[in-house]
């Protein structure tokens, strides 16, 4: 009954004023907000149903006239000139009437794969092909219809799929269609953000998750998405906070694939713009609709990594309030069936005009695993942890705080310049990055596998150093759990006190903190520079430049050796894009049970529940390649590294025996 009352309101006003919208909302007994939020998606699928009504009917003219031409040309073929007896000569007829073919087959097979993707994703087909066109029997050599590809968006991304093919543009029917589909992505986001139980109910942990019953209820066609087999299994989580960042520096930062993946490096290992489908309202992000790759991570080598194809869609809800929707969209050529499929999911920005905003985030896919997990992940992955929403506001309120701290002024005597300090917070910033990418199971194109899983459980990988001095970088890591908190586990990695009973190649010598910046309110969240003591030397010039970070869902622990001149170069302000690094460090997060958190940072004093999950990793420089293969020492050299550092850490916090 009120769909049908709205439909017969907007049938009589399309742009009702304040004072229509108040008097709605009276008798609809709803707020004024939701009012105008369904007037404007009414006219966007009004407008998408013209533009596609409009479409057809130009093609059936088209396809009318260009079949009146075609009889034309036939006809013209049997002619006879009156005064000579002969057939009048045609030199380009062969060459028209294969243009016209082809363009006829283009027609039909556009018309045909546009009609598929809205029965997928609109549950119903977009229109029925033209009477003449399914007459023809003509057809295509193969699909044509491609993007503009946004140059150098993104990071690098092995995208076997959907290789890059230059000249090919969306059609206005594309458009159309992921219009239509981004606007009631949208509608079912704004729901999912505002609506409580029953649609959301607390597990053990305390956290939102879905009740599919009560959403299947509500949203019955993305539910019955159908054609997969049965082992599929569905995660959806929500989670909320208050991020130190305004609303529209955020919105401008999610709708950049390079900002995001910025933004997110430890859970986003690629992003890639493939289409601008539209660019929204001029100055701001307003109804801007992105078709992307996005690949998601754990920083481990055992989980496999998440690929997903999607429609990016912002739109401003009202003044202050935005909301930034993915939902998976895959083109029919190209489908790939590995791929997990992301329901609607997203954020929710609201600007509380002090400089933060509170942002409530969902994450909702279905996964058909074509491995089982790893048992020692299995209760993170399962439990929502490792890929779900929490996961993703810790992650922004801990970087959103970190770049924050890039405005403040310098406080270190070490680093007194702002420019000092934020040329170091830069390169540290790439130091993080660069682990975060080789710790994990990424496609990206950057790393070759040299040896997968060996019985240590390591897994080796290699790049080609565009940094002096050139050569392979040979990246190792492994992962192991331990019977201790998480906290624990990252006081004892980062505090430079505790450094020589892990550190292997420090020989048991000392290290000293030169230099601090604080980058977050946790005060394991800074920046250092190390200067290590050799007691058999009179040269204790190595240095190690380290960043550690924690958040509720895990913590980072990354450094990287630095020679004095390096060092002298960031601190004064240059240019670091350019210093070569080898990063080093480790990733610790809950294992999934009790708390399924870092409970320490939500309740002060806590003793911590559950287990830890450690990934550790390393990279050395190779000199030398025999036979176009890494040599033997180099890979042996990396592994003892590794099964050295993680036989010193299990005995110091006294877990010999763990596996």
């Amino acid at each position: 009954m009120i769909f049908v009352f709205f439909c017969r309101a907007f049938n009589e006003c399309q742009h009702p004023d304040e004072k229509q919208r108040m008097q709605l909302s009276r008798e609809l007994g709803l707020a004024p907000r939701q009012i105008k939020f369904w007037f404007q998606n009414r006219r966007t699928q009004k407008k998408a149903q013209h533009e596609r009504a409009d479409n057809c009917a130009l093609k059936e003219e088209n396809d009318r006239i260009r079949c009146e031409n075609i009889a034309i040309r036939e006809a013209l073929k049997h002619t006879i000139c009156p005064t000579c007896g002969d057939a009048p000569s045609h030199e380009d007829s062969y060459f028209d009437e294969q243009k016209l073919r082809i363009e006829n087959a283009h027609l039909r097979e556009e018309l045909e794969r546009v009609s598929s993707i809205a029965a997928k994703f609109m549950g119903r087909p977009l229109s029925h092909l033209p009477p003449l066109l399914n007459q023809m029997p003509f057809h295509s050599g193969g699909p044509s219809l491609d993007f503009d590809l946004i140059p150098g968006s993104g990071s690098s991304m092995a995208v076997p799929t959907l290789p890059s093919q230059p000249n090919l543009v969306l059609s206005d029917i594309d458009k159309s269609v992921m219009t239509n589909v981004a606007v009631t992505a949208m509608e079912e986001l704004i729901r999912l953000t505002q609506t409580n139980e029953p649609l959301w109910i607390k597990n053990d942990g305390a956290r939102d998750v879905l009740n599919l019953e009560s959403y299947e209820n509500m949203f019955p066609r993305a539910s019955s998405r159908g054609g997969k087999n049965h082992n599929v299994r569905v995660e959806a989580s929500r989670s909320s906070g208050i991020v130190f960042i305004n609303a529209i520096t955020l919105v401008d930062m999610l709708m950049d694939s390079d900002k995001s993946a910025e933004l997110f490096p430890s859970v986003v290992a690629s992003s890639k713009t493939l289409a601008v489908v539209s660019s929204g309202l001029r100055g701001n992000h307003g109804d801007a609709l992105h078709l992307m790759l996005e690949e998601l991570q754990v920083l481990s080598p055992l989980v496999p990594t998440r690929e997903f194809s999607v429609l990016r869609y912002c739109q401003q809800i009202e003044h202050g309030t935005w909301a930034i929707v993915n939902v998976s969209y895959e083109l029919p050529q190209f489908i790939s069936h590995s791929r997990p499929y992301r329901f609607p999911s997203g954020c929710l920005i609201q600007d509380m005009s002090n400089g933060y905003c509170k942002v409530t985030w969902v994450e909702h896919v279905e996964i058909s695993e074509q491995e089982p997990i790893h048992e020692m992940f299995k209760d993170s992955v399962r439990e929502g942890l490792a890929f779900g929403a929490e996961r993703w506001i810790s992650t922004l309120q801990r970087m959103c705080e970190r770049f924050a701290a890039l405005m403040e002024p310098a406080t270190s005597s070490m680093i007194p310049s702002p420019e000092g300090k934020r040329s170091i917070m830069k390169l540290a910033q790439r130091m993080v990055s660069n682990l975060c990418l080789s710790v994990g199971t990424s496609n990206n194109t950057r790393s070759t596998v040299v040896s997968g899983m060996n019985e240590f459980g390591i897994r080796v990988t290699s790049y080609k150093s565009h940094h002096e001095p050139n050569g392979m970088v040979l990246c190792a890591a492994t992962s192991f759990w331990l019977p201790v908190s998480p906290l624990i586990v990252f006081n004892f990695l980062k505090d430079e006190r505790t450094r020589p009973q892990w550190d292997v190649l420090l020989n048991g010598s000392s290290v000293q903190e030169v230099a601090h910046i604080t980058n977050g309110s946790h005060p394991g969240n800074c920046i250092t520079v190390l200067r290590g003591f050799n007691a058999s030397s009179s040269q204790n010039n190595m240095l190690i430049l380290q960043e550690s970070c924690v958040d509720s869902s895990g913590s980072l622990v990354v450094y990287t050796p630095l020679d004095l001149p390096a060092l002298n170069m960031a601190m004064s302000g240059q240019d670091t894009s350019y210093i070569p690094i080898l990063p080093s460090g480790f990733a610790v997060s809950p294992d999934g049970t009790r708390n399924n958190q870092i409970p320490e940072l939500k309740v002060e004093g806590g003793s911590g529940g559950g287990g830890s999950l450690i990934t550790v990793g390393f990279q050395i420089m190779v000199s030398s390649l025999q036979s176009g293969k890494l040599n033997m020492e180099s890979m042996e050299t990396v592994n003892n590294l590794i099964s050295s550092t993680v036989h010193h850490i299990k005995t110091t916090l006294n877990c010999p025996s763990t596996a």
